[in-house]
């Protein structure tokens, strides 16, 4: 096939950004029309590439080249494998559910969507989003650090001003210095591999399949795994790095702490597995205990801060920490269990995620606060709603016959066997977990309605039903139907035991 197509999927979200930016700036359902042609043409790109790869050549596919700097050995060079494919896929069902859910309601009694400058915020979301396509599907690692710095770069004006107004200008600078501190200490790392590997093989070239077979020293992986996993594992929340994303994800706007949470905290966790485990594999092997103790504190403690939350924000917000713990637990036990579990887990988490957001986000838009003592019998307003939290609720809870089961239970199967201990340790979050999400459901969506918001509550619109329907539907499924993600995961999976030399 001689279409571009990650190229395509890639460059729509900016093309679309700068259409949008030329609109003028009272023509705001333009802006958003135009916003959701250009998610949906990306959706329906993501659903084509996600389903025409070839499971039994595996490998990278929708492979692209294209030189840019061949002096410097820099090219724009695209493909992806099993595991890269399901978050292209991910981003575009995240970017097409957050358009829907930012286009506003024309009751004046709620504050839903973006109704202030929607034609900026829509272009800064979609550079984001640009960003985020590029490094998932990058095999240059300069390309990779590129796409992922303007992946950052729009977060901290997204929240400075679209976010809460109570703590936007402190979220947004706090989690900008700690994504900048973490690409620093990791480009630091990139660009020394790429000398050293200059120094081994007399070409200047940041090709990452070539670094694959680069030759770095035993002594050289110690030294360097560490920074290049934890810089960029800084943006995947992982402990005790991740303080900046809570704040981040309550301050954010609702199509914003979706986007955070669903994919930009996959990104950390996939460039610390592209770069640091697959080009540094040895240094993987010395340094994965304590990846793991990282991990497992952040799996318990995650789950843990989330249950004595009052803020529903603030109880999703470090119910991401949670999750995303189990993400960089699998990756620890560098076996296959753990690294297919993780696989999946990236992707039934950031829709899981993507759907809480969006309901908070619903909620708090109508009842105008997040505290859950203030809030109460949702479900009779907003059953569309409720229902889709309590479907997130059973993901997250890690039930059999829906994602988050398919995921969780091949990462504690290969954590058990690597360290059983800390697969008992960390299955306390599975409880945890349990009784936070019951006990929310109940207070929010079953218990009384206070008096204050009776007869104030609306029930959300149609384009919150679609992006609802659509995010519970992709967890039910593959909850249901796993070969329609675990056989694809499992190509990408081989492929990182075969640079890990079989381990």
């Amino acid at each position: 096939m001689n279409f571009p197509i990650l190229s395509v999927i890639t460059f729509t979200p900016i093309v679309a950004g700068i259409l949008i930016l030329l609109l003028p700036a009272q023509r705001k359902n333009e802006a958003r029309a135009v916003a959701l042609m250009a998610a949906t043409f990306a959706l329906i790109l993501s659903f084509w590439m996600y389903f025409s790869y070839d499971q039994a050549a595996a490998g990278y596919q929708f492979v692209e080249k294209y030189n840019w700097l061949p002096a410097l050995g820099i090219s724009l060079h695209f493909g992806v494998d099993g595991i890269s494919a399901p978050l292209v896929l991910l981003t575009g069902v995240v970017m097409f559910t957050g358009v829907l859910i930012s286009w506003g309601d024309d009751n004046p009694h709620v504050m839903a969507g973006i109704q202030d400058r929607p034609r900026e915020f829509f272009a800064f979301l979609f550079i984001l989003a640009s960003g985020v396509f590029g490094v998932f599907v990058s095999l240059d690692l300069f390309m990779l650090f590129f796409f992922y710095e303007i992946a950052v770069f729009p977060m901290y004006l997204l929240i400075a001003i679209w976010g809460w107004i109570q703590t936007r200008e402190y979220a947004a600078m706090k989690l900008t210095l700690y994504l900048f501190v973490g690409s620093v200490v990791s480009l630091v790392g990139v660009l020394v591999m790429y000398w050293t590997q200059y120094q081994n093989t007399g070409v200047l070239s940041f090709d990452m399949l070539a670094m694959e077979n680069a030759g770095f020293s035993q002594t050289f992986q110690n030294i360097w795994f560490l920074p290049v996993f934890l810089g960029f594992a800084v943006l995947g929340g992982i402990w005790p790095f991740h303080n900046w994303s809570p704040d981040g994800h309550v301050a954010a706007p609702t199509a914003v702490s979706m986007f955070h949470a669903g994919v930009l905290m996959k990104l950390g966790a996939f460039a610390a597995l592209r770069v640091g485990i697959m080009l540094l594999p040895e240094g993987a092997k010395t340094w994965s205990w304590l990846i793991m103790t990282f991990a497992a504190i952040a799996v318990v403690y995650g789950a843990y801060i989330a249950f004595v939350q009052s803020d529903f924000k603030y109880m999703v917000g470090f119910s991401s920490v949670s999750h995303m713990g189990l993400v960089m637990l699998g990756f620890s036990t560098l076996n296959r269990e753990g690294l297919l579990g993780s696989g999946v887990q990236m992707f039934s988490h950031g829709v899981m995620t993507a759907l809480f957001f969006a309901v908070v986000g619903m909620i708090y838009d109508r009842a105008h606060t997040r505290e859950i003592p203030e809030l109460g019998g949702m479900a009779k307003v907003m059953p569309f709603a409720s229902v889709g939290f309590i479907i997130g609720g059973l993901v997250s809870m890690g039930m059999p016959l829906f994602s988050g089961f398919v995921a969780e239970f091949p990462i504690f199967m290969g954590v058990w066997q690597v360290r059983w201990l800390v697969a008992v340790i960390a299955s306390v979050s599975i409880v945890i977990t349990a009784a936070y999400i019951m006990r929310n459901i109940r207070q929010v969506f079953f218990g009384s309605m206070p008096e204050k918001l009776e007869g104030h509550i609306t029930d959300i619109t149609v384009l919150d039903k679609v992006a609802i329907t659509m995010l519970c539907l992709l967890m039910i499924l593959i909850g249901w139907f796993p070969r329609l993600m675990v056989p694809l995961v499992q190509t990408g999976v081989d492929n990182i035991l075969r640079l890990l030399g079989g381990a």
